[in-house]
């Protein structure tokens, strides 16, 4: 998630066939041969796919924009279309997705799409300059792929810090044999926010790579400078302790604040499916429906065992389904900033009344909460019992006090993506031990696969990873190409907690 640099200047004029061929070979000597992300095994993986026939072309402008986030607060940020979240996608399993990013960002700024939790051809992930070349300022870029796995995902930037602007969106997959029965949906996309009203992501990476180490603690805390975007002494237990580092003003729901909230207006006794989405940048939410408890059916995308719960807690990154049946009344969804001590707020109303308080905390974010390691996988996506044939260690490290993030002791170098791949074969069954040696909670994403948390647990594609503990998560290599494993905090990623796992050639 860097920006422009030398490397994508020198990529710019290739294309993305001529970009992959030059990054598969790129690297140290000793460093083996990847496959590349656009090569012949990429395009034989994607004839695999099941499709519909069916195509949908849309163009997303992604410019300058002035989103009102309700109660009279304005922020001028990037957006796709003028709006966030941006308008929601909405597909059939086996369709094929054209999509335009058009770039009208001003200052010469690069961006991309990256189709998070899709695992699509690789030469549409949207990684520059990993999978492309980073897409220009009054450039287009088309992204074309099929999107052949039902379920709740979303797309935003793989460019810097832009996950933590407005330019995002849902995007959903359904499925032409839907299992579930219920009366509606409900998308609803969890963000913390501060661009164009405290400061600019790019503020906050600035100050936040300096370090604790970097600062007179005593100055700035007493001259209110050095620490406008630091965050210290959020707690959590189910973090496992620092919940997280960056001050946010508002936390949103679909794009609001709590004080001017979204609307869900039905009737009661309606069964509504919930699609939860966290897009945010640093903030982990514990969400609950007051005076409901919730079914969890889906987390990122595949079905798991049903759950009844009071509250779930959602990851940077990672997406849950529940199925609900409505009272009769007003209700506050909460999505608790967790650590935080704060919230985003909508209502579902399914009867004349006056609304609870914007600050209301109801008791289900106390009760029952759930997270992915308490989960199983439905029977029908649980991975065969098969022996792991490669066996790779990720080691989270790093800390506050230089903001030193990497992997295996090694910060990426989006210079040079390929230079420590991590790599696998075509066709093994992988094993990836996360062990976090850091004092902080990781969600960690990997691009193009869906892996399984343990023998028994979900389908993911992200999962927190807690302070001192080790996660183990098995996938099927089965999508060649270039992907990217990163921390989807968003300034962890950028600061260098990110490896390219390569498929060899």
């Amino acid at each position: 998630m860097n920006s422009m640099n030398r490397r994508s200047a020198l990529l710019a004029g290739l294309g993305v066939a001529g970009a992959g061929a030059l990054a598969a070979c790129s690297g140290s000597g000793s460093a083996p041969a990847l496959l590349s992300p656009s090569g012949a095994a990429v395009a034989a993986a994607d004839k695999k796919r099941t499709r519909s026939g069916k195509t949908h072309e849309l163009t997303l402008t992604a410019a300058q924009a002035m989103v009102d986030l309700g109660a009279g607060i304005t922020a001028r940020t990037w957006a796709f279309s003028g709006r966030t979240p941006g308008k929601e996608l909405r597909v059939s399993a086996g369709d094929t997705l054209s999509a335009t990013l058009s770039n009208q960002l001003p200052n010469q700024t690069t961006t991309s799409v990256h189709w998070h939790g899709i695992a699509l051809r690789n030469d549409m992930d949207g990684v520059p300059p990993a999978t492309q070349t980073a897409v220009r300022a009054g450039r287009n870029f088309t992204y074309r792929f099929t999107a052949d796995a039902p379920g709740t995902y979303f797309l935003h930037p793989h460019v810097g810090v832009q996950l933590d602007r407005g330019l995002y969106a849902p995007l959903i997959v359904e499925d032409p044999r839907e299992p579930l029965s219920y009366d509606e949906e409900w998308v609803v996309v969890l963000d913390d926010w501060l661009d164009g009203v405290t400061g600019t992501p790019d503020d906050v990476f600035a100050e936040l790579k300096q370090g604790m180490g970097g600062m007179d603690m005593d100055k700035d805390m007493g001259a209110g400078m050095g620490m406008r975007f630091m965050l210290t002494g959020a707690g959590s237990p189910l973090l496992g302790g620092d919940a997280g580092d960056v001050k946010y003003p508002h936390h949103l729901v679909n794009g609001r604040v709590p004080a001017d909230p979204e609307v869900f207006r039905t009737k009661p006794g309606k069964r509504v499916r919930l699609r939860l989405i966290n897009a945010g940048g640093d903030t982990a939410y514990r969400v609950a429906l007051g005076g409901h408890q919730l079914t969890l059916t889906h987390t990122d995308g595949f079905p798991i065992r049903h759950q009844q719960v009071d509250a779930v807690l959602i990851g940077m990154g990672e997406r849950y389904d529940a199925l609900v049946t409505l009272g009769d009344g007003v209700f506050p969804l909460v999505a608790l900033a967790e650590g935080k001590n704060a919230a985003g707020t909508a209502l579902v109303r399914t009867a004349s009344g006056s609304a609870p308080d914007p600050a209301v905390r109801p008791k289900e974010l106390d009760g029952v909460i759930m997270t992915a390691s308490q989960l199983s996988a439905a029977d029908d996506v649980r991975l065969t019992s098969r022996k792991a044939d490669q066996v790779h260690r990720i080691e989270l490290t790093g800390g506050m006090m230089t903001y030193n993030w990497a992997i295996n002791g090694v910060r990426f170098d989006m210079n040079d993506p390929t230079a420590n791949p991590i790599t696998v074969e075509q066709g093994r069954r992988v094993r990836l031990d996360f062990v976090n040696t850091t004092s902080m909670w990781h969600p960690m994403h990997l691009h193009g696969h869906t892996y399984q948390i343990g023998s028994e647990g979900p389908r993911k594609d992200t999962a927190i990873v807690l302070p001192n503990k080790t996660l183990s998560v098995f996938f099927d290599a089965d999508n060649p190409g270039h992907w990217m494993l990163h921390c989807h905090n968003a300034y962890h990623g950028e600061a260098g907690m990110m490896a390219l796992v390569g498929y060899q050639g």
